[in-house]
């Protein structure tokens, strides 16, 4: 039998370091819908459906055909020269499930990542504006483009700057940071006003061409920003000829309850970017927007030799028809529902827990020391490491975070499961009895 020890010794003699996050000393070896296998054998349910790029499971019979029928037709003819047939089914199915009303046209991509860069183009393109607006906390994805527009961990700048320049970022309004007896209007009013400060000091509105937003963010904490907040940020974008740009690589395609996290709102965007559950996990993204938007770059302003591939396209139709036909968002709302009933539980019982929220399958949950209230780190990684060693896979975020996303096809039975390792390892550390393995010290993202 292989072993994960030496796949991962045999590995990082030639692994960047840059390229994993560390956690577990597994390799894994094969899925199927909720539940991952490593080379060992050894089964873990997954809390995380692969940073949420597994929404409908692993292997979905439905896409391992679409995949396999596609296979044996074509693999890849580059569509930056020519059609294929999936990519042009595809391109008017998201079409249609966008939530823009009216002309919609899509652009491919490989990653989340470039699907960003592709709103910075579009909107500079449409608008003849520079100057680029996000958020603090953000994940927008790692290539230049993306990660200028990003700011959640300083090893996403240290020692690779200069970045592109003309990109502002302003607060999140993180509703679990509200100041003591601070009213929720108090708050929004509060956070919109340190939304406006650099358009009233130094950022002429009339030279902003787009503002980038993740409403609910995601390694940012699976966080949802105040509904009035955002409709405020919405209307003034409006108001000055700004583009409104939502994110919806990590929260789209049924996570949170809805088909888009932007539906919580009741607001259009102009821009979306769509990937990681795109095509159930293989590398597709897309920039999402208005036609007249879409229509202000040439080719080859944002295309790839690859982006748009016949194998990835036939997934992503499965995907959507999986999505459609299993009711996986009313699945995701109904047994985030379910979820968020447990950890209000767990919250009441421990106060190590410091806040937590689901929006359908779709949690942070803050750990944080009992005393101080503040984030604890250490805890969160001895809660992680016990929850893997019990059978399931759950990471942190900025930390102190749990980061609950199982993929949206996991049973009742597994999720309950779920709850009782989860509840072991919340009780297991109340009691003390919790320790951290020594090459479990550096768990996580690093600051």
């Amino acid at each position: 039998m292989v072993k994960n020890k030496e796949l991962l010794q045999m590995e990082d003699a030639s692994l960047s370091k840059t390229s994993r996050i560390k956690y577990f000393n597994i390799v894994i070896d094969s899925g199927q819908g909720a539940v991952i296998k490593d080379v060992e054998g050894h089964e873990y349910l997954d809390l995380l459906a692969s940073a949420s790029s597994t929404n409908t499971g692993h292997c979905h019979p439905r896409i391992v055909k679409a995949i396999q029928d596609q296979a044996a037709k074509i693999i890849q003819y580059t569509p930056a020269y020519f059609a294929n047939t999936p990519a042009a089914l595809l391109a008017q199915k998201l079409g249609e499930v966008a939530p823009i009303s009216g002309p919609v046209k899509v652009a491919w991509g490989n990653s989340g990542s470039d699907a960003n860069d592709g709103i910075i183009k579009f909107a500079r393109a449409y608008t003849g504006r520079q100057n680029i607006v996000s958020f603090m906390g953000a994940y927008h994805g790692s290539t230049y483009g993306s990660m200028s527009a990003s700011a959640v961990s300083l090893n996403m700048s240290r020692k690779i700057g200069p970045f592109l320049p003309g990109i502002v970022k302003v607060p999140y309004p993180d509703p679990w940071h509200r100041l003591p007896n601070e009213s929720e209007t108090d708050f929004v009013d509060r956070m919109f006003a340190a939304f406006l400060e650099p358009f009233q000091t130094y950022l002429p509105a009339e030279e902003t061409a787009v503002i980038m937003m993740e409403a609910i963010q995601g390694d940012g904490g699976i966080v949802k920003a105040p509904t009035a907040f955002v409709k405020k940020v919405v209307n003034f974008a409006h108001q000055h000829g700004i583009l409104f740009a939502v994110d919806e690589v990590n929260q789209g395609l049924g996570r949170s309850g809805k088909m888009w996290a932007i539906q919580h709102f009741a607001v259009e965007p102009d821009l979306m970017s769509v990937g990681k559950s795109l095509a159930s996990g293989l590398p597709l993204s897309a920039v999402v927007g208005r036609q007249k938007i879409m229509d202000s770059l040439a080719a080859p302003g944002h295309l790839f030799t690859t982006s748009g591939n016949p194998i990835t396209t036939a997934a992503a139709l499965a995907t959507l028809a999986v999505i459609k036909d299993e009711k996986l968002v009313e699945r995701s709302a109904k047994l985030g529902q379910v979820a968020a009933e447990f950890f209000e539980e767990q919250a009441k019982k421990h106060d190590f827990i410091g806040s937590w929220r689901m929006y359908g399958l779709d949690g942070g949950i803050d750990i944080v020391d009992p005393k101080s209230k503040k984030p604890d780190v250490v805890a969160t990684n001895k809660l992680i490491y016990r929850i893997f060693e019990l059978g399931a896979i759950i990471i942190s975020l900025r930390g102190n975070i749990l980061r609950f996303q199982p993929p949206l096809v996991i049973t009742k039975e597994q999720l309950h499961q779920a709850f009782a390792i989860l509840a072991q390892a919340f009780d297991e550390l109340a009691a003390g009895e919790l320790e951290l393995p020594p090459a479990a010290t550096k768990m996580g993202w690093q600051k």
